[in-house]
């Protein structure tokens, strides 16, 4: 009897080695990387294990996988999120992930109709994708403009003060987007200069009652006259005082220009007093927006302390002149606009307040390369931050930013047991930006795997064919 016993005990025991052995076999297994992880602090070499797309194990060990990743002499970071994308079709998001990025968000312009834009997309993508339900496409809406990306100077939505009831509409519009899950409300005031005040209050309104950050483009540029940087960012911080929405300065080093370190400055006085408010920059000294826009209303030189030569037709090269700038005006297109020295640039990517979005567009190398430019340039050949600082602007940060709103940021933007196994692996000696203003498209080098739930879209630096991962981020959605 007791043989018996024991044959079954022992029995046991090796159907339990067994089970266990197989529950030890991971989906893959990234070994001998440097593991960095701004939120833990860890910087070490680590095996991870992944699996069914979620990080599942961070060991000191090597572990066992179906699939083995060697990433030695390589870092491996949390996957990128640029909470500042405007191109986001399928065919965009090749470049965005070569450049490490795994989730890219429309939160400035946005979207009107969020649960269209969601199903355009929907099984289609290559990685993750989020929107807010934006102020200028509500607007050009209720207006009863054309839809646009951003609206011409000679617009009802550019132009025109909306009555007491048009207010209202747009604020339904907005309402309704955030009960479909958009992430954010979007904001891009200089390019709907009659919106008032007080319309961006009713607006922020909404955003407050949904837990929903604002994301702006702020109103005005320049340091002189009535409506000037610094009024812009007193109506920003007043409006998220006003109502508690949550506000955010879309790329500032773009719209601050020389102004720059004030404004960031401005913005830390704020956060110390308690205001919820963050801010972004892209790597990049020069700009790019639609020429038709109110952008480059009257004035335009003497607001941005630039002139025709500062701007760059993408499409043949080109720096305009009057006649030029004129003739392309009337047409309507995409313009580079050379606005910022190099060394604002340094000062916004170094300043510990500022999380890197791209503001992405084709046409313009920040599309294709501001994640590797700050790796390669700012981090290594200029040693202006270290590592775990940059991940953190690229990463967490970002993360951060959505996750009261969106809990399933909370899982992304960090390595942890639990997390997304959304993940970059590059070699931190060869990343490098490759695109340029006149080869835009030029994909970054050195990102060796970049994983989206667990899944290699990028391997051995090669895109990689017939996989699309990537789903759309929301809020969870609300009747």
């Amino acid at each position: 009897m007791k043989s018996r016993i024991a044959r079954v005990a022992w029995g046991w025991l090796v159907l339990s080695a067994s089970l266990l052995a197989a529950d030890a076999q991971f989906d893959l297994v990234i070994r001998n990387g440097r593991v960095v992880d701004p939120e833990s602090g860890l910087d070490a070499v680590r095996h991870v294990g992944i699996r069914a797309g979620v990080v599942q194990a961070i060991a000191e060990t090597e572990l066992t996988g179906r699939e083995v990743f060697d990433a030695s002499g390589c870092v491996v970071a949390p996957g990128f999120i640029d909470l500042h994308q405007h191109a986001v079709e399928p065919a965009d998001m090749a470049l965005k992930a070569q450049d490490g990025v795994t989730l890219v968000a429309e939160l400035e312009v946005g979207a009107a109709n969020v649960d269209a834009w969601y199903a355009a997309r929907k099984g289609r993508m290559l990685i993750h994708h989020a929107v807010s339900v934006g102020h200028i496409p509500s607007r050009l809406q209720v207006m009863g403009d054309r839809p646009a990306f951003l609206p011409p100077t000679s617009s009802a939505a550019a132009t025109r003060t909306a009555t007491d009831q048009e207010i209202a509409a747009i604020c339904q519009v907005i309402d309704a987007g955030l009960k479909r899950g958009a992430v954010a409300v979007g904001f891009g005031l200089q390019y709907t200069p009659a919106a008032t005040p007080w319309e961006t209050l009713e607006v922020f309104r909404v955003a407050a009652r949904h837990g929903a950050p604002c994301h702006v483009h702020m109103r005005s540029k320049g340091g002189s006259g009535p409506a000037n940087i610094f009024s812009a960012v007193e109506e920003l911080v007043a409006a998220s005082v006003i109502t508690g929405a949550p506000a955010h300065v879309c790329h500032v080093q773009s719209t601050a220009n020389q102004f720059t370190p004030r404004i960031l400055q401005l913005i830390g006085e704020a956060r110390a007093r308690g205001v919820d408010l963050t801010v972004e920059c892209y790597p990049y000294t020069a700009g790019m927006t639609e020429i038709r826009s109110s952008v480059f209303d009257p004035g335009w030189r003497e607001r941005g302390g630039y002139d025709y030569g500062d701007l760059q037709w993408p499409a043949t090269g080109e720096r305009l002149t009057a006649e030029s700038f004129e003739r392309y005006r009337r047409e309507g297109g995409l313009v580079i606009l050379h606005s910022n020295p190099e060394s604002v640039i340094r000062e916004s990517v170094a300043h510990p307040l500022t999380m890197i979005a791209s503001d992405g567009l084709r046409g313009h190398p920040r599309h294709a390369g501001s994640s590797a430019r700050v790796l390669g340039r700012y981090v290594r050949d200029e040693k202006l931050l270290s590592l775990s600082q940059a991940i953190e602007k690229l990463a967490l940060m970002p993360a951060r930013r959505l996750e009261g709103r969106v809990p399933a940021m909370k899982n992304k933007g960090r390595i942890r047991v639990g997390a997304d196994a959304d993940l970059v692996v590059f070699d931190p000696a060869t990343v490098t930006d490759r695109a340029t203003y006149t080869a835009p498209d030029q994909p970054s080098s050195g990102f060796q795997l970049v994983l989206v739930q667990g899944v290699a879209v990028v391997r051995d630096g090669a895109l990689q064919a017939g996989v699309l991962p990537g789903t759309g981020v929301r809020a969870p959605l609300r009747d």
